[in-house]
């Protein structure tokens, strides 16, 4: 691949006329380096803005604090650049690398000739958007609308010449029934010139066809990263009346929303087990860099979980590899944290499967295998085993879908204390990996009946109310009193987990398709299943409940040790400590309007 060719991958060059383009090319300088090899350091007059081809660089400040890892095609250097010419922190390769440098010189005149150049690269810029925007920016927000597009049978020449005239990295390819598929540069590069395919030939024949898409509700760190899962650089948005915009490789790698995808491009492509083990090793890092970075909660234990997600599927696909097809379909659900993607940085794995009905005794050895597969490479990677078993590697909870829809039936019929819990547990299923449809009716048609039973939904309530928060009889905080709870408070199982009780309850009666425990809330109280004011107040309490346990787990990462869940009211400020405790008052209320009917319509 061509230095034009690999520029046009990556934004802001997608962007320049091909002319341009391939005049900056031609300024580009190669550098190779050895791993652990400096590039500059702090102060240093920088050579140029510096764009990582292959191999990976580290980016650290003035003190020696990692700022970041950077991969292929990520760039650095511009901060200096655009300030005085030095460096404001030090970069060195970690593994043997190879560097594309753009000379000082000629970056200032590509900015002063580019508006949009010296936009992407100002700082003014980058602190317009905080690091933390991009999980909280919808994708409509982000796409560039009505893309350019191609009918069918356009010809690849005519494709090319639409694509040098108009400075488009991507085509899409729709006719009247929708999105057919999209023609790239890589397409180009790799189908077009290395096959020597014939010019006169339709689009079509060398297209990217179905391309993954996302919804304009979709999130801006769920393009970054389904790219770097996929390998992917453009992502078009679907909506209910088609396509609608597109989404290329711009400024989302920037901080945690790069953090957290570099993490999940590195498992997507995890060779073995132990590679994905290293990977996972760097997610405590990861949670203190979002909590400091003032990062809301939900939006910390998306990017967490999501690295939980792409883990499995790898290990699913690592697994496929070893052991051949599958006999008949299935499907991966994960419940627990990981299924309301809710995750910290103590977790536990809570999966099952489903089988088609189509599955026979013999094939369980298959899929008895996979799921031991999966299940240890999850134990490996720090997903450590669930206490309860709540995990394919049971038999129970490896079954066809028929034998699925029994349990269901079973526990709503029949709500048993085992049955309530085991429902708790259910309800909060999520698909990670293989056939959804297997899913889809199965998760309707329990809501419904669920929801329509109102002696399963009171004993539901029943069994929410197991988990108190942290009160004494005069609604003080109260710690426990031995062990390793002595003057302690347990954030989780007497913080989150009541609301997280709540929260399923109402998903129920509403029959709210809803997982996330925020979502959950907010669902309910748009749909009048909990009162305005109750479900503000709840929200509100569910935040600062569920920050307080993620800064708790950030400052034992920074201190080195292993974060927890166990937290002793005396390390908060007497404000905090005030406001902690009216939060837990809020989730008594409400547990108790709950049990008596009140709040719930």
């Amino acid at each position: 691949m061509t230095t034009a060719e690999f520029l046009a991958l990556i934004h802001p060059w997608d962007r320049l006329p091909a002319e341009t383009l391939d005049d900056v090319a031609a300024a580009f300088q190669t550098q190779t380096l050895a791993s652990e090899q400096t590039i500059y350091r702090a102060g240093d007059t920088l050579d140029g803005l510096y764009v990582v081809r292959t191999g990976r660089v580290e980016v650290t400040d003035a003190d020696g604090a990692l700022l970041s890892s950077l991969g292929p095609r990520n760039t650095f250097g511009e901060r200096g650049l655009m300030r005085d010419g030095r460096a404001v922190t030090s970069a060195r390769a970690i593994d043997a690398t190879e560097l594309l440098m753009l000379p000082a010189d000629r970056f200032r005149r590509l900015i002063d000739a580019e508006p949009g150049f010296r936009d992407f690269f100002s700082r003014t810029r980058a602190a317009a958007l905080p690091r933390r925007s991009l999980a909280e920016t919808r994708v409509a927000d982000l796409m560039t609308a009505e893309p350019r597009t191609v009918a069918p049978d356009t010809t690849l020449a005519e494709a090319a010449r639409i694509m040098r005239d108009g400075g488009f990295s991507s085509l899409m390819v729709a006719d009247g029934g929708g999105l057919r598929g999209i023609l790239t540069i890589r397409d180009i590069s790799a189908r077009v010139v290395a096959e020597r395919m014939d010019p006169d030939a339709p689009v079509m024949r060398a297209m990217s066809a179905d391309p993954v898409s996302l919804t304009p509700d979709a999130i801006g760190s769920d393009v970054l990263h389904l790219m770097m899962e996929r390998g992917i650089g453009h992502v078009p948005i679907v909506g209910d009346g088609g396509l609608v915009g597109i989404v290329t490789q711009t400024d989302l790698t920037r901080f945690q929303a790069e953090s957290s995808a570099e993490i999940i491009g590195d498992a997507a492509h995890a060779p073995d087990v132990d590679s994905l083990a290293a990977i996972t090793h760097r997610i405590p890092r990861l949670l203190a860099q979002l909590v400091g970075a003032g990062t809301r909660h939900d939006v910390t234990t998306r990017l967490i979980t999501d690295v939980a997600d792409a883990v499995t599927r790898r290990l699913l696909a690592l697994a496929e590899a070893e052991l051949g097809p599958a006999p008949v379909p299935w499907l991966w659900l994960a419940c627990g944290s990981q299924g309301r993607r809710e995750q910290t940085g103590v977790s536990d794995q809570d999966n099952v499967l489903m089988l088609s009905d189509d599955a026979r005794p013999e094939h369980d050895a298959w899929f008895s295998a996979l799921a031991r597969f999966v299940s240890d490479g999850l134990d490996s990677c720090g997903y450590v085993f669930c206490p309860g078993d709540m995990m394919a590697t049971n038999p129970r909870w490896r079954q066809p879908l028929r034998v699925w829809r029994g349990y269901f039936q079973g526990w709503i019929a029949r709500p048993d204390p085992m049955a309530q819990m085991l429902a708790s547990v259910m309800f909060d299923l999520r698909p990670i990996g293989g056939d959804r449809s297997l899913f889809e009716g199965l998760e309707v048609e329990t809501l419904e009946a669920a929801s329509r039973n109102s002696i399963f939904v009171a004993h539901m309530v029943s069994n929410s109310l197991k988990h108190a928060p942290p009160l004494n009889i005069w609604r003080g905080l109260a710690t426990g009193r031995s062990g390793e709870h002595r003057d302690r408070i347990d954030l989780k199982m007497n913080g989150v987990v009541p609301v997280t009780d709540l929260a399923r309850i109402y998903a129920l009666r509403g029959r709210l398709t809803a997982v996330n425990t925020r979502a959950r809330i907010e669902a309910a109280r748009d749909a009048d299943i909990v009162s305005q004011s109750g479900g503000r107040d709840l929200l509100a309490a569910y935040d600062l409940i569920a920050q307080t346990r993620l800064d708790h787990q950030a400052a034992q990462v920074r201190h080195g040790s292993v974060p927890d869940n166990l937290m002793a009211p005396a390390t908060l400020g007497a404000f905090e400590r005030s406001h902690l405790r009216d939060a837990f008052v809020v989730v008594r209320t409400m547990q108790s309007a709950a049990a008596q009917g009140r709040g719930l319509p």
